[in-house]
């Protein structure tokens, strides 16, 4: 006899379910330690500024333009780079990206010069093109866009999880290891810090899968529920047989767009947030570390919470323009509140939670859409576009606070940046993101 319709289809959604926790927990984690450790790289530059601007004579507008010009070789190697990932595959491709930007981020060390830093950002940036594209990438691979949102969350947790424990960790290795070997704080920070990146490259040769396929830690039967979730969400993606079509999408310079506006957010924080903190009259760097840490914990929780949240209602737009206009308000309110530590550090965690928020969230709207060859494009075109803004803010910031002496007008530039993201979002058809 058979089950009732009913029952059957339930006991399908329960072993689908139950497929989908097997890969992310075989792959999240994992994608997750990489990140956070390609992120601490990006961002400890921030901290080094405690210590290197002082003693190297930096201006605040020339860390700035150093500190941004990761993003110009980030953009010009990016589209490149992902279409390498394809060819070759995610294992090999991610793990040379690892091991490329740990030997470049170590050399860090060895900076006397303005033109030093600002040749070894711009190689950071080369080096690191397509990591995380390529992540969003295979993604696809693995997740139809339903469970998308959820698990990119997840893989973006690395941002603030990186915050929570690496700017503790930069602040404790520049005081502990100051004068060590006749070399600055700064100096071992950077050191220390790229090892991890070598380590975990070569582990990724051994770890990850090209393809469903290929992965040995599936069945047969628990492979062909996963390519059967892909293919029926591929059915809805408009596919591009030659690199090149997407570039001739409107959808895609929307999406540029809207990621550059909230980029601008993202990045102020991890370059500045020691900077801001500082600023409030906090001395030591531990101690800086310490709280400059909090925000990125309530980024942690509210962009997982709005990442569960979008996937089970299966709505994209309004789970995006929410934390945008929340971090348009903490950056508002830390304009106004700088004289006070605790008061600032209320207004930064609303900032955090929502610009950081946003990053993950926003991923779920152009994998909506593309599909075929010129996904790998223009996923790669889209984050380097939009990571653009990574050299404007970080430069912006610090020309402004050159000129002013002050944060609160550069803090209202972001705040307006972001609520201009949340009206592009909302030009988008939902009948085509809402999945």
């Amino acid at each position: 006899m058979s089950m009732p319709i009913t029952a059957s289809a339930s006991a399908d959604v329960a072993r689908e379910n139950a497929v989908f926790r097997k890969v992310v927990r075989r792959i999240v984690p994992f994608l997750v330690l990489c990140y956070i450790v390609s992120y601490l790289d990006r961002v400890n530059v921030g901290f080094a500024k405690l210590q290197m601007a002082d003693d190297l004579g930096f201006s605040e507008a020339a860390y700035g333009l150093g500190a941004g010009l990761f993003f110009i070789g980030y953009f010009l190697f990016e589209v490149p780079s992902n279409l390498m990932l394809q060819r070759v595959g995610a294992r090999t491709w991610i793990a040379r990206i690892m091991i490329s930007w740990g030997l470049v981020s170590g050399s860090f060390m060895f900076v006397h010069n303005e033109a030093m830093f600002y040749v070894l950002r711009f190689l950071l940036g080369a080096a690191e093109a397509g990591f995380y594209p390529g992540v969003i990438l295979y993604c696809t691979y693995w997740f139809p866009s339903h469970r998308r949102a959820r698990v990119i969350a997840l893989f973006m947790s690395a941002i603030p999880v990186a915050g929570i424990f690496g700017n503790p960790l930069s602040g404790w290795i520049m005081d502990r290891f100051q004068g060590v070997n006749g070399w600055e704080g700064w100096q071992w920070m950077f050191l220390l810090e790229a090892i991890p990146a070598l380590l975990i490259g070569v582990a990724t040769l051994f770890y990850l899968d090209n393809s469903v396929r290929s992965a040995k830690w599936l069945t047969d039967e628990e492979k062909a529920v996963v390519e059967r979730a892909i293919a029926q969400d591929a059915a809805h993606q408009t596919v591009h047989g030659r690199v090149w079509d997407a570039f001739r999408e409107p959808k895609v310079w929307l999406m540029c767009l809207i990621y550059f506006c909230f980029v601008m957010g993202q990045y102020a924080l991890t370059f500045w947030m020691p900077t801001f903190v500082e600023s409030t009259g906090i001395e030591g760097n531990l101690a800086i570390g310490l709280l400059s840490a909090v925000p990125f914990l309530a980024a942690l929780v509210t962009m997982n919470l709005l990442g569960r949240s979008a996937d089970k209602r299966r709505e994209r737009r309004w789970h995006l323009v929410v934390p945008s206009l929340m971090g348009a308000v903490g950056f508002s309110l830390a304009a106004g509140w700088a004289g006070s530590t605790a008061l600032s550090l209320v207004a930064l965690s609303i900032a955090a939670a929502g610009v950081l928020t946003c990053a993950p969230l926003f991923w779920s709207l152009p994998t909506a859409f593309l599909g075929g060859t010129a996904a790998a494009v223009g996923l790669a075109a889209i984050n380097s576009v939009g990571n653009l803004a990574g050299f404007v803010s970080p430069y912006m910031i610090g020309a402004l606070k050159d000129a002013t002496g002050s944060t609160s007008v550069p803090m209202y530039v972001l705040a307006l940046s972001l609520v201009v993201g949340a009206a592009a979002v909302l030009t988008t058809d939902k009948h085509v993101v809402n999945r």
